[in-house]
């Protein structure tokens, strides 16, 4: 059964350059995008995704804010933190959040994206 992922990010437009890499390199389906924390866990408790991506710098609600609520409400989802800001503090803090993995955007984020989540979901 493929697995279902929330993609979340302030930006629509990398929702949708994220979006397109997983439909058009996996069998996953994308079940939803939220545009900031709060309607991540929001969307976490009605869609049940397998796999939640989180960018850390949003309006409203962060991502690592987020990742501590949908943790405790969604403790089997994976998560993954996508953002302009990696640095080894913030690895540690998402780490310590129950993300598993950090991908930068400035590294590409395409080319690492499907290997980190076929990395990330290789235990589920």
């Amino acid at each position: 059964m493929p697995h279902r992922i929330l993609i979340v990010d302030d930006s629509a437009i990398i929702r949708h350059s994220i979006r397109a890499c997983i439909e058009h390199n996996t069998d996953w389906e994308v079940c939803g995008e939220a545009e900031n924390g709060k309607v991540a866990i929001e969307k976490v408790r009605a869609l049940q995704p397998d796999v939640v991506t989180l960018d850390w710098q949003m309006p409203v609600m962060n991502g690592l804010e987020a990742a501590r609520e949908i943790r405790r409400i969604a403790p089997g989802a994976t998560m993954l933190l996508i953002t302009l800001h990696d640095n080894v503090l913030l690895t540690q803090e998402a780490r310590a959040a129950g993300i598993k993995e950090v991908l930068s955007k400035t590294e590409g984020v395409s080319d690492h994206l499907i290997a980190s989540l076929k990395n990330v979901t290789a235990d589920n």
